[in-house]
């Protein structure tokens, strides 16, 4: 080891050269390395647990919106198809949010799709005013057995 003053090595007072204290490098690169990894994972653990956290929340609200239309006229024994009466504005748009709540949640998890379909053809027979339509009723009472099970 030199000295900063003279350019000399240092030396012992018996003489032997004085050897440099071991280099910190590794210990800081393992330490920046260990950091970085770490930082890593967490970040990735929990980015990945609020996705499906939120297409549950999704799909239980899709599952209330639905449950707060009401009733929905079955007019499939009905010997003449009719038009039936609409349903009030707040119920259409409770059945929308219902229909949007269940799209998201299939967008973010594929297993929520079914639900989604379901909903969607409750929707449509719904806002097309045919409450006779024997496939929407059927998307009805599919889509309350999926909800129970959410």
């Amino acid at each position: 080891m030199r000295t900063a003053q003279t350019g000399e090595e240092a030396v012992t007072q018996t003489g032997e050269p004085v050897e440099a204290p071991p280099s910190r490098r590794p210990l800081v690169l393992c330490a920046l390395a260990g950091f970085v990894v770490g930082s890593s994972v967490l970040g990735l653990l929990w980015g990945l647990s609020g996705v499906h956290a939120g297409a549950l929340e999704d799909a239980k609200a899709a599952c209330e919106a639905l449950d707060r239309v009401g009733d929905i006229p079955d007019t499939t024994q009905s010997s003449t198809p009719t038009l039936a009466q609409g349903l009030s504005t707040e119920r259409l748009h409770r059945m929308t949010a219902a229909r949007e709540l269940a799209a998201a949640a299939a967008a973010v998890n594929g297993a929520y799709q079914p639900l989604a379909d379901h909903i969607d053809g409750v929707s449509r027979m719904v806002f097309s005013l045919h409450f006779n339509d024997i496939s929407g009723q059927r998307h009805l009472v599919e889509a309350q057995e999926l909800c129970a099970r959410v």
